[in-house]
């Protein structure tokens, strides 16, 4: 067990001022070089990060998500909660920073950022110009640059693709949304999409037709790519459909019922994420669980580790996840 002496002695410090500094005592007048030194000495000697109780390092949360997004997609809310949850955890001060603050409102003097939401290359030029450690959420615009913790989406829509092979689906079709591209300023086609092609092509499954990927993420745009989906296809429409977010599926769901196409007799549903409202819709949504807690405990872990070995190496965590049974379909036992 790593005592206060051993701190001291290797710091430079006298005992009484790292004592002083892990137990928060207010009255303490130190510089900000002398506490980095003293808190990252504890922590590389292995002092445990739950003793110190003093604020350890000032955190940026770029939260480059808009109020609208945040709104229809309560996946994204989630996320900013948990990472302040963790980060408050590990005595990290956070200071929330929304897109429309702009990259100038960030302080110049944190430690580190935590990234969620979509960046231009000469942001994550900028960004790295200020601070080189970071953790991007769910996506990451410059893996030679930064760490990143994410959902494996491409595995999640091979493993849908799977269970519908084995439950007799042959004809499967896609519903998602689309990536805005901050640097072309331009929708694109979202890894869920591109996986879904990429699979279903080695299965010589591929049917264009069935394949829906042009708006957002939120209900209303599930239910109008739905209704779309029904319009065009005149009844023909897939035994089974991938769709990439529940709040998507939550409109899709609305259409399908509107149109009393029965699910999942007619039409099979698997989505993901697993949100709150995932299990009160008609039917209840089967869906790929993303552990949003250990998303964000991840990110926070990643960071602490950038800040007290000032790691050059970079990271990239994939988190799995795990299919929640519910009615839209049900595999064979």
């Amino acid at each position: 067990m790593v005592t206060i002496k051993e701190i001291a002695k290797q710091s430079g410090y006298s005992s009484s001022t790292v004592s002083r500094l892990l137990k928060d005592d207010p009255t303490l007048s130190i510089t900000s070089d002398t506490k980095q030194k003293i808190l990252k000495t504890a922590l590389k000697l292995g002092y445990e990060r739950a003793k110190i109780q003093t604020i350890m390092e000032k955190v940026a949360l770029l939260f480059w998500i808009s109020d609208r997004e945040e709104l229809e997609d309560v996946y994204f809310k989630q996320m900013r909660l948990a990472i302040e949850t963790y980060a408050q955890k590990n005595n990290m001060e956070i200071c929330l920073i929304k897109h429309e603050d702009g990259l100038e409102a960030i302080p110049k003097d944190i430690n580190g950022f935590i990234g969620i939401g979509a960046y231009s290359a000469k942001e994550v030029a900028y960004l790295h110009q200020l601070c080189p450690f970071g953790v991007f959420v769910d996506m990451n615009p410059d893996p030679d640059l930064f760490d990143s913790v994410q959902p494996d989406t491409k595995r999640i829509t091979r493993k849908a693709i799977d269970y519908f092979i084995e439950n007799n689906h042959q004809q499967i079709g896609f519903i998602g949304g689309t990536y805005h591209n901050p640097n072309t300023e331009s929708d694109e086609m979202d890894n869920r999409e591109i996986a879904f092609r990429e699979y279903m092509t080695k299965k010589s499954l591929l049917n264009e037709a069935y394949v829906f990927g042009e708006k957002h993420f939120s209900v209303q745009d599930g239910y109008d790519v739905a209704t779309h989906a029904i319009e065009t296809l005149k009844g023909q429409l897939p035994t089974a459909f991938f769709v990439a977010s529940d709040p998507i599926a939550v409109g899709v769901l609305q259409a399908l019922n509107e149109h009393h196409v029965a699910i999942p007799a007619d039409v099979a549903i698997i989505s993901v994420n697993n949100i709150d409202v995932a299990k009160y819709v008609s039917p209840p949504l089967t869906t790929f669980h993303i552990d949003l807690d250990e998303l964000c405990k991840t990110a926070i872990d990643l960071l602490a580790d950038q800040l007290i070995s000032a790691r050059v190496t970079k990271k990239q965590v994939f988190i799995s996840s795990e299919l929640i049974v519910r009615k839209s379909f049900i595999p064979n036992a």
